[in-house]
Parts: structure tokens; sequence; C-alpha cells
């Protein structure tokens, strides 16, 4: 049997809010995550966008991403991502050059079309602009990756995301469907691919789209896909378990619109949930790959083998970031970072 292919591993975060405490004790744990993630030699932490979500404080990736390079040395941070709809295109492009000058070499620029939330809040960050939609994602994109130095892309003259760049964000598309993955190969862009979502999904359609689709570009003439998971590791396989049990009440709440701040693993056990609940649950993947670490970097193994993923970025809402950290550093023992 072959040895296993090791590739880089990232994280990804949401800056959790839990029950009994607020979102500045959220991004401190972020931070904090993120000051680990960095030690163990992680390739990147990255944060995504989310709003009015009582369980969510990342609401912001250019502000978070700002204090998380400030606390780190060598890991790159960036956006998992920034929903360009929700943006007009120079204001990105400004706010991530900016990051790039402060933090040189090391920032990202995740893209993603979704909205990041639900259609009345998306409403109220886009206003009455028919400039922002979903249908002008292409040429939007577009307009960033000229204001950022591809010189491909197209923006309205004159403008200029930055006085003097001396080096550029490293710009990625991010999606859960086909879409993303055809768009990133025919712009020869990086592609993340977001399987934490569930595990019933189009990954093996888009990875497969994305390699054969890949038209090479001067800063990637081969593919880059990265794939996400959501994962626990723990001492036993029971307590990563038990210490799942807030991810799979909160995928349940989101799916329910019964919305709050992430419960404890001793709420989660204890919840009482009707029929329905438990039938929802079922079909809910919470924590994917949630064990010891020997078993879930097995599963992250097969993930690889599967999809052909060039690096991994790991997912995982749990209630204490104190869990995350020792989640990371278990899994990174034994992946060998």
């Amino acid at each position: 049997m072959s040895a296993p292919n090791r590739v880089p591993l990232s994280v990804l975060d949401l800056a959790t809010v839990r029950e009994g405490h607020g979102s500045a004790d959220a991004l401190r744990g972020t931070i904090e995550i993120a000051k680990t993630a960095d030690e163990l030699g992680y390739a990147r932490f990255w944060v995504a966008e989310h709003h009015n979500m009582p369980a969510v404080a990342s609401t912001t990736p250019p502000v978070l991403i700002g204090a998380v390079a400030a606390n780190t040395r060598d890991i790159r941070v960036g956006s998992g991502g920034v929903m360009l709809p929700n943006h007009m295109p120079f204001v990105v492009a400004e706010q991530f050059a900016l990051l790039e000058a402060l933090y040189p070499d090391r920032i990202d620029l995740g893209i993603g079309r979704a909205p990041g939330t639900d259609q009345a809040t998306a409403a109220a960050l886009r206003g009455v602009s028919p400039y922002l939609t979903v249908e002008q994602f292409p040429d939007h994109l577009q307009t960033v990756m000229a204001l950022l130095g591809d010189v491909r892309g197209s923006a309205p003259a004159r403008l200029s995301a930055t006085p003097a760049a001396e080096t550029f964000p490293e710009i990625w598309i991010l999606g859960s469907s086909t879409y993303g993955a055809q768009l990133a190969a025919t712009l020869g862009l990086p592609f993340c691919y977001a399987y934490h979502f569930a595990m019933s999904s189009d990954v093996d359609s888009a990875a497969r789209l994305y390699r054969n689709g890949f038209q090479p570009s001067a800063r990637f003439p081969e593919p880059h896909l990265m794939v996400s998971a959501s994962v626990l590791a723990a001492e036993t396989t029971e307590e990563a378990q038990y210490l799942a049990g807030p991810s799979r009440i909160m995928a349940l709440s989101l799916r329910t619109g019964r919305l709050g701040p992430m419960v404890s693993p001793e709420t989660a056990a204890t919840r009482q949930l009707s029929d329905m609940d438990r039938a929802v649950l079922d079909s809910l993947p919470g924590t994917q790959y949630a064990g010891t670490a020997d078993e879930v970097v097995a599963g992250l193994d097969t993930l690889v083998e599967r999809t052909g993923a060039s690096e991994l970025i790991l997912a995982g809402a749990v209630y204490d970031p104190a869990t995350r950290k020792d989640s990371l550093a278990r899994i990174a023992k034994v992946w060998g970072l």
C-alpha cells in the first residue's frame, strides 16, 4: 500500500459565539486559534463572512483578517470568503490591497457569490443598488482581479486599488457547486470547494470539472484544488462525538430557523428533540469527521485520494476555543506538519 499523499492543511474559522459569552470573546478565541495554527505549521487561516447570525461574529472579514495577521507570523490569512454580491468591487479591492501592503505575501482573497445570510439581510446590505446582484458576479470578479494586478481583468479607467502596489493578494474562487469550479478553471484561479456544507454533494463532479477545464494563468500554471471538511479530534472517539454535539445543534438551528448562540456540549447532550428534529439531524453532517486523531486523519486521507485535492482546509465549530486548539494540535501531529 502506498503512503498517503499528505497535502498542506489549512484552517477555516467562524468566530463562533457561544452561550454565556459575547462577540468579543468569540473574536479573541479566533485570534488564539489562529496563533495556534501558525505555531503548528498550518498553511492558511481563513475567516468566513456571515451576517445577522447570533452564533457567528465573523461579519467583516477584512477587519478580522487584519487582527489575525497582526497576531501571527508565518501563516497566510484570508477570507473564506468575501461574498462579492454584498460589496462594491472597488471597495473589496481597496481593502485587500491595504491588507497586502501591511502583510506582504500573506493575504488571500477568497471570493464567493452566495449572500452569506438570508435574503432580507442581503437586501439590507445591498440597499437598492441594481449594481449588486448575483448575475453580475463574473464581471465584478474580473474587476477585482484587474484592480489587484491581474491584467486579464477589466477595471474602470483611472481607478487604482492602491497607489504603489509591490505585491498582490492571492485570489481564490469559493463554491459549493460546479458553477464555481468551472469559473475558477476558466480564469486559471485556485478553487476551494465547500465540502463541509454536506457530505452528499457535488465534490466529485466539481473536482473533475475544475481539473479538466483548467486554463493556466501566469500565477497558477497548474490547477490548485482545496477541499474543506468539518473535523474534531479528541483523546477518544466518544469524547469527540460528545464535543461535536454543539455543531449538530447549530446545523439544526440553521435548517429550522431557530437561531441562537452555540450551546455547550452538556446542553447539546440533554437537548429535547422532536421526531422532526431528529429526522433533520440524521441528514446533517454536523462535524463530518469526529474521533481520535488517527480516525480523523484516515478520513482526510480518503478525502484527498477521492478528490485529488492539493490542499485541505479544516472547518469545525466547537463550543470552547481550547477544544479547537487541542483538535488542531492532535491532527497536526498525526498528519506530520
